[in-house]
């Protein structure tokens, strides 16, 4: 069982891995955890360098925020609406990265370029329509887009994330901004061919196949 102070730790430690690896900088991106009927968000305004377990906030089941706590992250409506509406998932990473950001500027999605795409659990990755930041508006708009998916670029924004887990969320993000780095490249060089909706369909099937399978355990006699 994940407790209270693992998730905190494990809050601090993806905003610093996506600080080294440059998928994010500064005090921009954020980063989420269920827990119960609330949230843990990271701190508005922190950079990663500073950021403590203590330091994430807790945002309880009815919006509110815990006394004494630091300011949640400016985009903490759009964590807490995704988390209410997705409960097969229990964590968010929001970052600009570089190539999912110029992307979204464009107000490109991510066709099926590579077989890779499919870790956003839809055919391509989608893109939310602009919308202020930290607003009701951007976290619907987002929640929206994204639907039954794990990953969205957010026109002139960035990237959203979602997984069972911080773990999962990182690694789903780390992929997307690949595959938006090699759409980007093919673009340049004259355009990607892309892969069609049956092969995605069979993607997606090798994916549920893909991995580690624990053994059946005999039925005692």
């Amino acid at each position: 069982m994940t407790t209270e102070q693992d998730l905190r730790t494990q809050m601090v430690e993806t905003m610093q891995a996506m600080d080294r690896s440059g998928l994010n900088r500064g005090t921009s991106g954020n980063v989420s955890a269920r827990l119960g009927d609330g949230m843990l968000v990271t701190p508005s305004g922190v950079t990663p360098d500073q950021l403590t377990p203590e330091n994430m906030v807790l945002v309880k089941a009815d919006g509110s925020i815990a006394d004494h706590s630091l300011r949640p992250s400016s985009e903490w409506q759009m964590h807490f609406g995704m988390l209410r509406r997705r409960p097969d998932i229990d964590a968010v990473v929001h970052c600009h990265a570089r190539y999912a950001t110029i992307l979204a500027c464009a107000h490109k999605t991510i066709p099926p370029i590579h077989y890779m795409v499919g870790v956003s659990g839809l055919r391509e990755v989608p893109l939310a329509p602009y919308e202020t930041f930290g607003s009701p508006e951007l976290a619907e708009a987002v929640a929206d887009s994204i639907g039954t998916g794990f990953a969205c670029l957010m026109a002139n924004h960035g990237l959203i994330a979602l997984g069972t887990t911080l773990r999962r969320a990182l690694a789903v993000t780390e992929e997307i901004e690949q595959q938006a780095a090699v759409y980007y490249g093919t673009l340049v060089i004259g355009g990607p061919v892309l892969l069609n909706d049956a092969q995605m369909d069979n993607v997606f099937d090798a994916f549920r196949a893909y991995g580690q399978r624990r053994p059946a355990q005999p039925k005692a006699e």
